[in-house]
């Protein structure tokens, strides 16, 4: 599985505006759906918070879910231009967060591999301290592919 590959340069917003973690998730949700599906994942994904953040550490934030509004693997990337409070386990701001959505009947189980992989990939963009520099969404998506090649040949 390839996280390059589930990207898309529609579904990257590295100049988030809002500096609420509740309207962060809001907008990378309308990336992805509007309407009726865009609020259902929405409290879906709120709700989720609720019971733990997903504020992973170091700057970053993986909320995600489960929902019937989506039919496959949804992902959306923002980084917001000051870092805001989204409750991480390591108390510190995030700035840069991966949204995933993943229908309830997931083929291969490619919800859990996805944020696994993210996990990984977090973890090497923040050690280069890399999100500063992104300038473009395809500069983001051409650096996760090359942090995945780095991990293949790691292995």
């Amino acid at each position: 599985m390839n996280l390059a590959s589930l990207l898309s340069k529609e579904r990257i917003n590295l100049s988030l505006k809002t500096g609420q973690k509740n309207k962060v998730i809001e907008e990378l949700v309308y990336m992805i759906k509007e309407g009726t599906d865009a609020e259902l994942i929405v409290s879906t994904l709120l709700k989720r918070e609720e019971l733990g953040s997903t504020g992973i550490g170091k700057g970053i934030a993986i909320p995600h879910c489960r929902s019937l509004a989506v039919d496959k693997l949804e992902i959306a990337v923002g980084k917001t231009q000051k870092p805001i409070n989204f409750n991480a386990i390591d108390k510190k701001p995030v700035s840069l967060v991966f949204l995933i959505i993943a229908p309830p009947q997931d083929p291969g189980n490619q919800y859990l591999i996805t944020l696994g992989k993210i996990v990984q990939i977090a973890k090497e963009l923040t050690k280069k301290k890399l999100i500063q520099k992104l300038k473009s969404p395809d500069e983001f998506i051409s650096l996760i592919n090359e942090i995945e090649k780095g991990l293949k040949k790691r292995k």
